[in-house]
């Protein structure tokens, strides 16, 4: 989730950490707000595993994105709770987990069958709950199914372009999920780096106070040279579909990251939950990567791979 932090007063005005209803003093991140160290250090953890199962056993990967796709499906339904919803784990968790494997084994098509079809078992497991809230409960349960396990599936799609190798003995998948997450490791980094320093005028005060335009410009200018030199240098293609690469990321990712906010907002959750350290939920750190990944594999695939 992109930082492109603006200043924020303490609850008392004094500007510093405080006090709430006289517990103990709140731990003073600063502007960042969050404990960066232990960010850090997750992030290097988590890389380090993608990288891992990347190089060494792909379909390994795939068993970590359907885990990811889980664990967010898990951290959403905790969240709904809250507004009296409650989604039916079983199926949305299930068939979340074969629409990434079917996307990664048999491609786009696939994954919109198995999507309908989720849907449909979905909406029918419903039935027996009765009449009251399934309109409410189902329309959660789709709402839940495209924005993880559908958006999502997308990276088994851009792991799938495999097949074409070069003296890097790097398939074309490996280096499009390369691709994808640094263009968005580099629009999170920009973001929080000019929201720290220059950060002063609020994007979306509304929905979330630390976005200032200074973050986005700096989020642009990381996300674009960092999209040229990916395209140039890995996958070997022009230079425009770069910038084009940035462009998208850039404005997908801060938009992703607003929809998160508003979603958190609405439920009245800081985080979806604590299973990262220095993060919070999986699904803070899913916001970007999941409003990204459908619009970079479509760039790619058309313009990079085909």
């Amino acid at each position: 989730m992109t930082d492109m932090s603006v200043p924020a007063p303490a609850a008392d005005g004094s500007g510093s950490s405080g006090k709430v209803g006289g517990d103990k003093p709140t731990k003073d991140h600063g502007r960042a707000g969050r404990d960066l160290k232990a960010a850090i250090l997750s992030a290097v953890v988590l890389l380090a595993a993608v990288a891992l199962s990347l190089f060494i056993w792909k379909s390994l990967f795939i068993l970590i994105v359907a885990t990811a796709v889980v664990v967010a499906v898990w951290e959403l339904r905790k969240g709904l709770l809250a507004k009296g919803i409650d989604l039916p784990e079983q199926p949305l968790m299930a068939g979340g987990v074969v629409m990434v494997v079917v996307a990664y084994a048999w491609g786009a098509e696939a994954l919109v069958t198995a999507t309908a079809v989720t849907a449909l078992v979905t909406m029918l497991w419903l039935l027996r709950r009765g009449v009251d809230g399934y309109v409410k409960t189902a329309t959660g349960s789709v709402f839940t199914l495209v924005y993880l396990p559908f958006l999502g599936s997308f990276v088994a799609l851009m792991l799938a372009e495999g097949g074409t190798w070069d003296e890097t003995g790097i398939d074309d998948g490996v280096k499009g999920i390369i691709t994808f997450v640094l263009v968005t490791i580099a629009s999170d980094i920009g973001g929080y780096v000019a929201g720290v320093l220059f950060g002063r005028h609020p994007m979306a005060p509304v929905i979330s106070p630390k976005k200032s335009w200074e973050g986005f410009a700096g989020s642009a200018i990381f996300t674009i040279t960092a999209g040229v030199l990916l395209v140039v240098l890995l996958l070997d293609a022009d230079w425009w579909v770069g910038v084009a690469l940035g462009v998208i990321t850039v404005v997908m990712a801060t938009l992703g990251d607003l929809c998160e906010s508003v979603i958190k907002r609405d439920l009245g959750v800081k985080d979806m939950s604590q299973v990262i350290p220095g993060h919070g939920g999986l699904m803070d750190r899913l916001d970007s990567l999941l409003a990204t990944i459908a619009p970079i594999w479509l760039l790619l695939h058309y313009a990079v791979f085909n």
